[in-house]
């Protein structure tokens, strides 16, 4: 089990992983080796996700959703497999981890008199700073 949160654990058999070539530089290697990691998460299907998270977690992939609920992460920072695929797994962790924060609800406020009377004051000031930039005409 991958621990994500004290009460969120992954199970790794859920996560499909395909290697691709990496982009960049590598000289003749990066012609030949596979080493880049691509991890495939199906949210909707996953069961080790509770329905609160998943519709968050899906938010916050955005461009790494799928239509079908299934985030795609490549990873080909690293020159070997194995690291790529170990940094394909810490960004899972760490999207999962964000979406499983609860987004504390923002209250209304009003803004108070002195706000008010201050924005207004600084509207009339800026205003007859421009006014004073405008050129009046001569009284001959």
């Amino acid at each position: 089990m991958i621990r994500v949160t004290p009460h969120l654990a992954l199970d790794p058999d859920e996560i499909e992983f395909t290697f691709i070539r990496a982009s960049g530089p590598g000289g003749q290697n990066v012609n030949k080796v596979s080493s880049a990691a691509q991890a495939r998460f199906d949210v909707i299907a996953s069961a080790s996700v509770p329905e609160e998270i998943k519709a968050r977690l899906i938010a916050l992939a955005g461009a790494r959703a799928t239509k079908d609920g299934v985030i795609v992460i490549t990873a080909d920072r690293f020159r070997t497999q194995e690291r790529n695929k170990d940094d394909a797994i810490e960004r899972l962790v760490a999207l999962i981890e964000q979406a499983a924060h609860k987004p504390k609800p923002r209250k209304a406020t009003k803004p108070t008199r002195a706000s008010k009377e201050k924005r207004l004051d600084t509207k009339a000031r800026h205003g007859r700073l421009k006014a004073d930039r405008r050129g009046r005409p001569d009284m001959d």
